[in-house]
């Protein structure tokens, strides 16, 4: 296969425009704009933003970060962009509801952690790390007026999610349809060749093209990729609704959450968060239609995350660790030891801990039975824990009271 053939089928694998006129439209930019960088002897500049809406990456996130280091690994120029800014905008192409006004503090801290995480994916060496409150905070109110000339009303309102909640009468913000611009005045300032995105981000990367367009540049090529479905196969994969795996998460938290996928995604996740060869995944759904249980190939995706994300090594261990104490139902014989105060109640007990990330998790953990004290199932998130204790959350964390 020509090299340009092999670069185009490698980013498009998995795209989807929801539109096949723009697919194509894109694919062909795609190919001549590889074409026009390999006689100028340049890599192109490629990019793709993230929000930071909470503090860890997760397995949604790395559908167009794999992409990233694809074009890494052939050789452009990658720039993850963490939108310090735009998140305290809120995107409105995911939601059917308003998003709560991010607060700049929490934004700059899990800013960090995603700067730390990306390197679990990508090529340290061969990334640039931006945030976009850099260059967004400085645009004047006169930048603002002469970038929204571009576009009209009808244009934003026409969005689903929009129109959604303009005919049910909920609000829509002045500051959600401003987002596009800021998303794309990032290809502006980046002079990006092609930007990365979800789907439903759409609008936002062909506003960008617009912007470029408006300001003397060549527009960018536009990749866009399904959203992922999260653990329990229904909602977006998302931290707030805990049917997320992190990519920073221990080994046999990532083994295990993946265990717990039900039957219908499966191929779902081979195909949008693996580099198994499409031969091998033909084989995986004959499997499946034949009826062989989905065991196996559950723990062969498992083990691709934990190696991927940390080693070999510890996939194993995780793999070792899920057997015992889901399959054989055994305690593991190491339990993290925690030294407690006494009177302190579950609910604090599990934030404290780290076992939960809120106490609204832990409430919502009690409430569904998932927690229990030395086996036995704790159902008031108020209750006193005694030092000495194994307590176990879902399957999988354990913690002993010391």
């Amino acid at each position: 296969m020509d090299p340009i053939d092999k670069q185009v089928a490698t980013y498009m694998r998995g795209s989807e425009f929801g539109d096949l006129q723009i697919k194509e439209q894109m694919a062909k930019e795609l190919r001549q704009r590889l074409i026009e960088a390999q006689k100028e002897g340049r890599p192109l500049r490629v990019y793709c933003g993230f929000d930071v809406t909470a503090p860890d990456l997760h397995l949604g996130h790395t559908i167009p970060m794999n992409k990233l280091r694809q074009f890494q690994d052939f050789g452009h120029d990658v720039t993850f962009v963490i939108g310090t800014f735009t998140t305290l905008i809120g995107d409105p192409s995911d939601r059917d509801e308003a998003r709560v006004v991010a607060l700049k503090e929490r934004v700059m801290k899990n800013a960090r952690t995603y700067a730390e995480q990306a390197f679990k994916i990508l090529d340290k060496k061969k990334t640039s790390i931006k945030y976009n409150y850099d260059w967004l905070s400085k645009l004047t109110f006169t930048d603002v007026i002469s970038m929204a000339s571009c576009f009209t009303v009808q244009q934003f309102i026409a969005r689903d999610r929009i129109r959604n909640r303009l005919d049910k009468g909920d609000p829509i913000w002045l500051r959600e349809l401003l987002y596009a611009l800021a998303q794309g005045y990032d290809a502006v300032h980046l002079k990006t060749d092609v930007q990365l995105g979800a789907t439903e981000q759409l609008f936002n990367l062909m506003a960008g093209r617009r912007l470029q367009e408006a300001f003397g540049q060549k527009p960018q090529v536009c990749l866009t990729y399904p959203v992922l479905v999260g653990t329990d196969g229904n909602d977006r994969m998302s931290k707030s609704r805990g049917n997320y795996i992190g990519i920073a998460e221990p080994p046999e938290e990532i083994y295990g959450k993946t265990m717990s996928i039900p039957d219908s995604i499966l191929m779902q996740y081979f195909e949008m968060l693996t580099d198994v060869p499409d031969e091998e995944l033909v084989k995986f759904k004959q499997q499946i239609e034949r009826g062989v249980n989905p065991m196996s190939l559950k723990k062969r995706l498992a083990r691709e995350f934990v190696t991927r994300f940390y080693s070999a090594k510890d996939a194993r261990t995780a793999e070792e660790h899920f057997e015992k104490t889901v399959q054989k139902k055994e305690i593991p014989d190491e339990v993290e030891e925690y030294r407690i105060e006494p009177g302190i109640t579950i609910s604090q007990l599990l934030v404290d801990s780290g076992l939960t990330a809120s106490r609204s998790e832990a409430v919502r953990l009690i409430k569904q039975g998932a927690v229990t004290s030395d086996g036995k199932k704790i159902d008031d998130f108020n209750e006193s824990v005694n030092k000495g204790v194994i307590i176990k959350v879902g399957k999988r964390r354990y913690l002993k009271t010391i």
